[in-house]
């Protein structure tokens, strides 16, 4: 912890952690508005927006992050502190004569737009009204001070601070500290015995042996890389792109589709992530010549303690999550030896991912910007759907808007619908690395190895990719 003068008062000031590290360490090589989070949150109702400006001034009172900001000492360090409250203002945005995708357009717009990064504030609150009656709140956040699951949170917060003032529900429940779960973090990451024994875990498992490359779109940018450097045996695949413009394409599964994931689930007591994981790495192979080694990348939300879940900020970590699966295996015994190899990462997820793909590519002599992951795969499980005294039931929708770049190939975000609790799958993807057609053709496939494996859990890998 480090003391600065700021705006003619000492702050206390404290190291990143690791999940904001890789954040900051993502802005070295991209623009700086990949790291801006766009969403929207809308009710069916006639919104009072006295009230709701209440609501939002509270929930900055309650969430630590959002008063977040960063400093940067004369050594290029990068620090951050806490604000006292401030009312900051809440202005509002009458969309209600747009055409509505003309108005999720100007908020797209609103989104590509990067915040100062230091000494400024990291987020921002608009209220809005847009056509066929719908109402609410554009919020816009720094990645460094908040992940999903914190946005999710603040909205949740107000929301019931606002039904709260209006129909004199319960107050949302207190949040944790930030800055306590941050010291703890920090704790952590000063050679304490856990990070010593989750490191001696990630060195074991990157030692094991090398993975293989197994690319969305197939087998051509591994063998073209190949050929070029003159390396038949090449492992790894240089997944840079020349710009990092990005878009997202959304694919909504039917309700009852979902439902049925979702019963398999239950019935077989795994996780949907760990589902999801199978039908991607069962397409990646399918892709791939069959090819039986297949990494993707997983997300850790890090949220098991009261404090974790209840403290705001950027826990997420992403971690390479590799199967090596024969064709005789079935399916369940695949989504199960997932849900192992899940439960493995989840013990040691606190270490810096950073430093696991470093210590990667150092260990199999890996040319910078070389992986041997082509997605990423995040299920956000968390909805605001809820049927209890503390939030009435109201209609509502949510958006996530795109920020016009990615940091990465493609990025597949899983998560439920408001309205139906059905599955939304949102690609986000570099433009320059796949297209719109590719995405669906993609998605296609994933669906048909879900539904083929579901019907029949004892069906084996080898005979799904016959069939599909």
């Amino acid at each position: 912890m480090k003391e600065f003068y700021i705006n003619g008062a000492v702050m206390k000031c404290y190291p990143l952690c690791a999940a904001q590290r890789l954040h900051n360490y993502t802005i070295k090589f991209c623009p700086t508005q990949v790291l801006c989070i766009g969403t929207g949150l809308y009710v069916k109702q006639d919104v009072d927006f006295t009230l709701l400006k209440k609501a939002v001034y509270k929930a900055y009172e309650m969430f630590e992050t959002m008063r977040l900001r960063f400093v940067c000492d004369d050594d290029g360090n990068v620090y951050q502190y806490i604000t006292p409250f401030e009312e900051r203002d809440v202005p509002f945005k009458d969309f209600s004569s747009w055409n509505e995708e003309d108005a999720h357009e100007e908020m797209r717009k609103w989104t590509a737009v990067p915040f100062e990064r230091y000494n400024s504030p990291m987020n921002r609150v608009v209220m809005i009204k847009l056509p066929g009656g719908y109402s609410g709140l554009y919020l816009k956040v720094d990645h460094m001070t908040m992940d999903s699951s914190s946005i999710i949170g603040f909205n949740r917060a107000v929301l019931e601070t606002y039904c709260s003032l209006k129909y004199g529900t319960e107050m949302p429940a207190p949040m944790q500290s930030y800055v306590k779960q941050l010291e703890k973090d920090l704790a952590y990451e000063a050679d304490s015995p856990a990070r010593k024994k989750d490191e001696e875990f990630w060195l074991n498992y990157i030692g094991e042996s090398e993975p293989m490359y197994t690319d969305f779109a197939g087998q051509g940018r591994l063998l073209t890389q190949r050929r070029e450097n003159n390396n038949p045996d090449q492992r790894c695949a240089m997944i840079i792109s020349k710009s990092p413009v990005a878009s997202i394409s959304v694919y909504p599964l039917e309700k009852d589709s979902s439902m049925r994931l979702m019963k398999f689930c239950e019935l077989y007591n795994v996780p949907m992530a760990s589902l999801l994981l199978m039908g991607l790495r069962t397409v990646l192979s399918k892709f791939n010549d069959n090819e039986k080694d297949v990494s993707v990348k997983t997300c850790i939300a890090r949220r098991g303690t009261l404090l974790e879940k209840y403290s705001g900020g950027t826990r997420i970590h992403f971690f390479p999550m590799r199967t090596v699966m024969e064709p005789e295996m079935t399916f369940l015994d695949g989504v199960k030896m997932i849900q192992a190899e899940q439960n493995k990462i989840f013990r040691h997820a606190n270490y810096d991912p950073i430093e696991v793909n470093m210590k990667r590519a150092e260990h199999w002599k890996n040319i910078r910007g070389t992986s041997y992951e082509s997605i990423a795969l995040t299920y956000q499980p968390l909805s605001l759907k809820k049927n209890t005294k503390e939030m009435p039931d109201i209609p509502y929708k949510s958006f996530w808007y795109t920020n016009g770049v990615a940091g990465q190939p493609l990025y597949l975000t899983v998560m439920h619908r408001p309205e139906d609790n059905g599955l939304n799958f949102s690609f986000e993807y570099r433009v320059d690395a796949v297209t719109e057609a590719e995405m669906q053709y993609f998605y296609y496939y994933l669906c048909r190895v879900l539904f083929r494996g579901i019907e029949d859990e004892t069906r084996t890998i080898g005979e799904i990719l016959e069939m599909i």
